[in-house]
C-alpha cells in the first residue's frame, strides 16, 4: 500500500465499486448506487459519484466490482470484563432457561482481575470487532459493581472508545443484596461521581431480577444531572417497563426490545428513541426474537448491536448479527444493513458515521462480494476484506480482481 494510504495524508479513490452503500440519499434509509466511487480526504469522504465522472486522486484502488459500506456502528457491547461463561452457554443449550444472576460469575472474575488481564482482553476484543468491518463501538461498564472497580473499568474502556457507558445499574451485587435501595443511593451518587468523568451514557438494566421503574428512572435522572445521555436495557426478559422508562426520560435508545405491547412501542415512536435490537442474545439465550417487522411498519427507528458479552451473546459479529437479522427478525438486507450502521449511529446520537455522503467521516468497509446482500446471502462466511477508518485503511488489504 502507497505511502499516503497507510499514514492517511493525501486523497484516495476508491473506484470500480460494484455497490455503494452511502446511506444518503434524499429520503430516509438506505441508498445505494451502483458502478461508482468514492474519495476520501483528510480523514472524511470528500466525493461519491458514478465510476466514470470520478476526479483524479493521489491514490487509485480499484474494487474490482466489490461493494462498499458504511462501518458498522456496534451501539451495544459490554467488553471490560474477565472470565467466560462457555458451561453456562453449554447448559442452556441443553435446556435450561437463562436468569439475569449469570451476571455475578462475570462480576467476581472482573473484580479479581488486574487491570492489565482486563485491558488485554478488551482490546483483543476490539481488534476483533475492527476486522469484522466495526469502526465504531459502544462499550459499557457493569462488571466492577464498586465504585473503584466501575470507574477503572470506564477508565479503560476510553482508552478505546469515545462511546463509553456507566452501567453501575446492571444488577445488584451480593453485598447489597439486603439493601437494594442503599445501592441505587451509591449508583446515584459516590459511584456516579467517580464514573462520570470517563462516560458520555448512563445504562441501566430495567428488569425483574435487576431494576424496576421508579429506580430506573432515578438513575437515568442523577445521569443525566451528572452531564451523561440516557440509554435503557429494556424489555429483555419479558414484558417490562423499560421501554416506557426510555421514553419518559429522552433516551437515545431502548436496548433488546423482545416483549414489547402496542403502547411500547408506540411510546418509542412517540419519543423517537431508537429500538436496538440484539439478535446475538436470542442466539445465546434460545429466546424469542424480537420482531423488527412490527417495529418498522410502526414507524420506529431500528437498530442492531452484538451486545457482545460473556454470557448471553459472545459474538463480536456485526454480519452476524445482521444475517439473523433478515432471517430471524422479518427485515430485509436492505433494512438490516441500514440498522446496523446508520441505525447504529441513529442510537449513538451521531451523524458523522453510518454513512458515506460528502462530508462523513471516512470508516468504511470493503466486501469481497459484489453486494450488501452477502452478509445475510453466505452467512457465517469472512466477507470483510479491507476496513478504513478515518480515512486510514486499518485492517485487511485490497483484494486483486474477483474472478
Amino acid at each position: 500500500m502507497p505511502d499516503q494510504e497507510s499514514t492517511g495524508q493525501g486523497s484516495t479513490l476508491i473506484t470500480g465499486i460494484g455497490e455503494l452503500v452511502t446511506n444518503d440519499g434524499d429520503r430516509d434509509g438506505f441508498a445505494a448506487m451502483t458502478g461508482a466511487a468514492l474519495v476520501i480526504a483528510e480523514g472524511t469522504v470528500a466525493w461519491t459519484g458514478p465510476a466514470s465522472r470520478a476526479p483524479a486522486a493521489d491514490t487509485v484502488i480499484d474494487a474490482a466490482g466489490r461493494a462498499v459500506l458504511p462501518g458498522f456502528a456496534d451501539s451495544h457491547a459490554h467488553l471490560v470484563f474477565a472470565g467466560e461463561r462457555s458451561a453456562e452457554f453449554a447448559a442452556r443449550m441443553a435446556g435450561r432457561p437463562y436468569r439475569a444472576g449469570g451476571i455475578l460469575v462475570t462480576v467476581e472474575a472482573t473484580r479479581a482481575a488486574s487491570d492489565a488481564v482486563l485491558r488485554a482482553n478488551l482490546r483483543r476484543l476490539a481488534a476483533e470487532m475492527l476486522r469484522q468491518g466495526t469502526t465504531t463501538f459502544e462499550c459499557k461498564s457493569g462488571y466492577g459493581l464498586t465504585v473503584p472497580d466501575e470507574a477503572r473499568g470506564l477508565a479503560l474502556a476510553a482508552e478505546v472508545t469515545a462511546e463509553v457507558t456507566y452501567l453501575g445499574a446492571h444488577v445488584v451485587p451480593p453485598e447489597f443484596a439486603a439493601d437494594p435501595a442503599g445501592y441505587v443511593d451509591l449508583v446515584c451518587g459516590p459511584m456516579l461521581a467517580a464514573c462520570a468523568p470517563s462516560a458520555r451514557w448512563v445504562d441501566v438494566f430495567c428488569e425483574d431480577g435487576a431494576f424496576g421503574a421508579d429506580e430506573a428512572a432515578a438513575i437515568l435522572a442523577a445521569g443525566r444531572a451528572a452531564g451523561l445521555a440516557a440509554r435503557v436495557h429494556a424489555n429483555q426478559l419479558g414484558p417490562g417497563p423499560g421501554a416506557r422508562v426510555a421514553a419518559e426520560a429522552g433516551a437515545a435508545s431502548a436496548d433488546h426490545c423482545t416483549f414489547l405491547t402496542g403502547a411500547d412501542i408506540d411510546a418509542l415512536v412517540s419519543a423517537q428513541v431508537v429500538a436496538t435490537l440484539l439478535p446475538g442474545a436470542e442466539f445465546g439465550t434460545r429466546q424469542p426474537f424480537p420482531d423488527a417487522r412490527r417495529l418498522l411498519d410502526a414507524g420506529a427507528t431500528v437498530a442492531l448491536a452484538t451486545d457482545c458479552n460473556p454470557g448471553s451473546s459472545f459474538t463480536s459479529s456485526m454480519p452476524f448479527c445482521v444475517a439473523l437479522a433478515v432471517r430471524e427478525m422479518g427485515m430485509t438486507t436492505e433494512e438490516a444493513v441500514w440498522a446496523a450502521t446508520a441505525g447504529g449511529a441513529r442510537a449513538l446520537r451521531r451523524t458523522d458515521i453510518g454513512r458515506l455522503g460528502a462530508g462523513a467521516r471516512a470508516d468504511l468497509i470493503l466486501l469481497d462480494a459484489p453486494s450488501h446482500a452477502y452478509l445475510a446471502y453466505r452467512p457465517g462466511v469472512p466477507q470483510v476484506a479491507a476496513v478504513w477508518q478515518a480515512g486510514r485503511l486499518v485492517a485487511g488489504a485490497v483484494p486483486g480482481p474477483r474472478p
